[in-house]
Order: C-alpha cells, then structure tokens, then sequence
C-alpha cells in the first residue's frame, strides 16, 4: 500500500492527511488556538483531591483543570508502574508513546490512596495524555515520557523495552542489550520500530539529546511557579515527519516554503535518509484540492454516509458514546433478504471502518447491524470488521455480535474527533444539531479567496458574509483579512447581510473609485 503525507499550512491553519493509495485515511489539523495539548509537560498545583474518585484536580494554566487519577501519580506507587511494564514487557503502538504510560485505574488491587500521595496546592510535573474534550479538562499523568526518533525516554522508569512491531527475538535481543550498554543513568527506554536494525552511534546521539531535553525540563521545573508549560510538544508537521513519515508513509507533500525547510532541517538532524522523501508543493491549485481531500473532509461532517450499493449508515454523537446505525436504504437485492442484509452489512463495516479512523471517533462506540438470521453470516460481518479495523494505529476492542445485532467496541481517544473541532453546535436549531463553525466558514473564506488571487483586477475587494461571520472577521479572525490583503495587494472591505445564510458568502470588486 502506497502511502503519502499531504500538508496544507495556512498562517492561522495547519492541516495534515495521511493518504493510503489516494485515498485519505487520517487527517490532523492544529489551529492557532492550541486546544491539541497532548504530548506537553507542565508544572500544576493540586487544586482539588477527590478521595470518593481517587483522582484529583489539577491546574495546568488552561480554562478547565487536568484531571489525575490515582494510578498516574508518581510516589508510593512507583512498583505498581513497574509491574505494568513487567506485564505488557514493551511498546505494541509505539506512534502512541503515552498510551503505555497512563493506565486505566485498577482500584481493586490498589493499596494506596489519592489522599496519601496528593494534598492541595502541591506542585508537581505531569504530561498531557489527553487533550481536552468537550466539557472534560485534559488527562494526565507524573509518569513522563519523551519520544524521538528511535528511543522514547522514561524517566520515572528504569525499564528497557523494544516495540512489538520488532518481532525478530535475536534483534530484540541486541537492542536490549544495546540500550543496557548504553544507559548511564537508570532512566528507562523503549526502542521505536524504526530503531530495528540500527547501529550504536544512532542510539548514543538520541540518548544523550532526550537526557539533555530532560534535565532542561527539570531546571524549568525548580525555577517556573505552577502553573507553567515546561515542554511542548512537537508542531503537527514534525509529529508527522517523527511518526508517520519514518514507517507509515513513502513520501511527504507540503506546501509552504518555510514548512518545507523546518521539515529538511528535521530530517538533516535526524532521518537524513529521509530527505528524497521530501517534497514541495509548488501548483496553483489548493493542495487539497489538487488531492481531491475536500470532498472526503466534507463528507466526514456528515451525519448520514450513503453506501455504494444505495444502503447508508448514520453516525449519532452522545455524550457517552457513539452511535452507528446500518439501514438497507435504496438497495432491494437480487435474490433473498438475507443475502440482502449481509451484502448491506458487509459493505457498511469497510465504510464504518474507514470513518471510524477519519472522524477520529473514540470511547464506545455502538453499530447496530442489520439482523441478520444465519449465525454464519453474523460471524462473517464480525471478522470483516475485525479486519478493517486493522490499518488503524489507534487501539479498539470489539465483541462479537450479541443477541440484539449490536457490536460494542472501544477505541483509544487521545484528541478530539473530527466533528468537534470543525463544526460548533448549530445556531438555527438551538444545539439540537451541528454545522460548520464560525471560524471553519472564515477559513474557507481565505482559501476561496486565494484560489481566485490571480482573477482579481479590481483595486478593492467587497466580502458579503452573514453578520455573525462579519464581526468574527472584524474581530478574533481580523488576521485572516489583514493575510489577504497582503496577498492580493488589494484593501478587503466587508459588508454584512443579515439575509446570507451562515455559510454563504459573496464577493465583488471595484474597479474605479
């Protein structure tokens, strides 16, 4: 499967796609606001210990408090973390470093209490595990890890593991060994897929610059009063050189200049292998659109996703889980009802699969399959879906069919899905629904307008926007104007109709004065 990594950066925008034989699969986007805070590492003060949850709150410097649990805080209960790696031994998903390092909470076995380790307004060092989502603050955890390249740093540990990806015993063996070798201080590593077959010199380089990257962290910590950021993580554009370019992906598209030469830069540093790999966008068209992403991005907001065959599934957010509801739609078949049903169900698990992975959809999620007769035929719909599930790098579990024709199955929600951080509960219908947020449409907006820079004569340009769109513009979105007019040469002014729709826009130029 040929795989390649498409990057629109934009001043306010960046949007990265992973795109399996043209078709995109996984798509990331980072905004000016800084919502996706997974990877980064502060100093927090304990606002609140919550013995009835053994958890407690948090303050990181964000709006909502961090939410801590018990088993994700580092003191008494060090031997507990040293017995997860003990029984999981190394990395299964080493793109997702922190999936290891924040246990879900096993109280029944706990001999320890929040209250002992936690009191309020103690200061401590945690890293970001998951971002916030909706009205939950963000997750985290004191046992932090730091990942490069090759190794990913485990400070609180002094376990030695290597990916499970890496499934040659004897390379296993060595690495190990190596890393033993090699380790000064007893700080823990995981050796990443891509460090297979990898020499000492590459090991030393990056061990020596993840203690370096450590111990600053540390210094910032005795210095900085919480709440303070101590570390960030990686822009989405190095996060995708570090973790899908190295073995996801054949090639990376990018098209901006100045992204084009931070990425080099990276790559000079780290994978100079990697660099003919490297490629820079250089058309007239959008680069997503010359990739045709739009209307796959588009069609992820959807609520309804119409099959092939002229079935459909509709995709229903709650707030504790995701609902997927399979319907025969248009198709009638050829032959017998159940033959129907199954070819229904069967094209709905690669379309759910498929966007699933897309919309970035987490927690539990429910599928309620058409009701199929024959046991056979449920078994056949249950390890489809097994296997389309495969390609994703995100950890799901599913169980088999029950009596009711729903499937449950989970799957590892780190940042927010898709629908969330393009769209905004719907203003016409008073939240009962979504549509495409006030800042999306600004967005949208800037990329029409620079689309069409090479038509534009006119010495003024005349935007036409719903109100609500025109004092955004005015406002917390005035840099997007300001961008435009640098570059189209051209003063933008905007007039409001209280007649356009939310979505609708407009423009006109001036010709003469």
């Amino acid at each position: 499967m040929y795989k390649k990594i498409i990057i629109n950066v934009a001043e306010h925008e960046t949007r990265v796609a992973l795109l399996e034989d043209e078709t995109i699969a996984e798509l990331f986007i980072e905004r000016r606001d800084n919502t996706d805070i997974a990877g980064n590492i502060y100093k927090g003060r304990v606002q609140r210990v919550l013995p009835g949850m053994q958890a407690a709150f948090v303050n990181i410097g964000l709006d909502q408090s961090a939410f801590l649990y018990v088993d994700d805080v580092l003191g008494d209960n060090s031997g507990e973390f040293e017995k997860l790696f003990n029984n999981i031994d190394d990395l299964d998903d080493d793109a997702s470093v922190m999936n290891l390092t924040n246990p879900a909470p096993s109280y029944a076995n706990r001999n320890y209490h929040i209250e002992e380790l936690l009191t309020e307004s103690q200061e401590l060092m945690v890293h970001v595990v998951k971002s916030p989502l909706g009205t939950k603050g963000s997750r985290v955890t004191s046992h932090i890890s730091l990942p490069g390249h090759y190794l990913v740093l485990m400070p609180t540990s002094d376990h030695i593991g290597v990916s499970k990806r890496i499934e040659n015993e004897t390379e296993r063996n060595r690495l190990k060994n190596l890393i033993l070798s090699l380790r000064k201080e007893d700080l823990g590593f995981i050796v990443r897929t891509v460090g297979e077959s990898k020499q000492e010199e590459k090991f030393v380089y990056e061990m020596n610059f993840l203690i370096n990257l450590w111990k600053n962290i540390q210094k910032k910590s005795k210095s900085f009063q919480a709440p303070a950021l101590l570390h960030q993580e990686l822009n989405v554009i190095l996060r995708a050189v570090r973790d899908l370019l190295t073995h996801e992906a054949d090639k990376l598209i990018i098209d901006s200049r100045t992204g084009y030469e931070s990425v080099l830069l990276f790559l000079d540093e780290f994978m100079p292998s990697l660099k003919d790999s490297l490629e820079l966008y250089e058309g007239t068209e959008s680069i997503f659109d010359a990739y045709n992403l739009e209307g796959d991005i588009s069609r992820a907001l959807k609520r309804k996703v119409w099959l092939k065959s002229g079935g459909y599934i509709v995709i229903e957010h709650t707030e504790a889980l995701v609902a997927i509801d399979v319907n025969t739609g248009r198709y009638v078949g050829k032959h017998n009802l159940e033959e129907t049903i199954l070819k229904t169900n069967l094209e709905a698990v690669k379309e759910i699969a498929y966007q699933i992975r897309l919309r970035d959809l987490g927690g539990i999620i429910i599928i309620d399959f058409i009701d199929m007769e024959k046991k056979s035929n449920q078994e056949k719909v249950f390890n489809a879906l097994k296997e389309a599930v495969q390609k994703d790098r995100s950890k799901t579990n599913i169980l088999p069919l029950s009596e009711m024709g729903l499937i449950q199955m989970t799957r590892k929600r780190i940042r927010k899905p898709l629908t969330q951080i393009l769209c905004e509960p719907c203003f016409y219908c008073e939240g009962e629904g979504y549509q495409i947020s006030r800042q999306t449409i600004c967005y949208n907006i800037y990329r029409e307008i620079v689309s069409q820079v090479k038509e534009i004569t006119g010495i003024k340009l005349t935007l036409k926007v719903n109100p609500e769109i025109a004092e955004l513009l005015h406002g917390e979105e005035s840099h997007i104007i300001t961008s435009l007019e640098n570059i189209i040469g051209k003063q933008i002014v905007i007039y409001p109709n209280s007649q356009f729709h939310m979505e609708e826009f407009d423009t006109f130029e001036t010709h003469k004065i």
